[in-house]
């Protein structure tokens, strides 16, 4: 465990204290929401959880590698995002996931493309957004959130 979720527990831990001291009632409130949204979550976890492995199993890290690590260039790049881009995961759910292809042979710019695209740019809700925003809305909110993946994923690469 690193330093940084050493501090992070630590001081979640020393808050549910404090709130406990000066709220217990709300305290035990705010704990028995919190179990209940873990709980709701956990199917979706354990799934994401067992497609990765799966995905990880079946496709070898020298695939990965070949396809979006760092010798792919800019199209990995472009592959990354558009898988990020017509995917819908809940970035929380994408971090492991962005983990393990750091781990099998991504490059981090095609990561960061990933999660980028993934957040941004909304494939499989374009048509609420269109109904709801108007189609130029729409048109211009994508295409930025293309440009802002692929400059971000550039400047990550570069970066780290």
């Amino acid at each position: 465990m690193g330093v940084t979720t050493v501090i992070i527990n630590a001081f979640a831990l020393f808050a549910l204290g404090a709130a406990f001291i000066k709220r217990p009632a709300g305290a035990r409130g705010a704990l028995a929401i919190a179990v209940r949204a873990f709980v709701g979550l956990l199917p979706m976890m354990l799934a994401i959880i067992l497609l990765i492995g799966l995905l990880l199993g079946f496709v070898p890290p020298a695939t990965i590698a070949a396809m979006i690590g760092e010798e792919s260039g800019p199209v990995g790049l472009a592959v990354a995002a558009g898988i990020g881009a017509v995917l819908f995961v809940p970035a929380l759910i994408a971090f492991p996931l962005a983990a393990s292809l750091l781990q099998a042979g991504a490059s981090v710019g095609a990561v960061a493309a990933f999660i980028t695209s993934l957040t941004l740019i909304g494939t499989v809700t374009l048509p609420v957004e269109l109904r709801e925003l108007g189609v130029k809305l729409t048109v211009v909110r994508n295409a930025l959130g293309v440009v802002f993946a692929l400059v971000i994923a550039v400047l990550m690469g570069r970066i780290l």
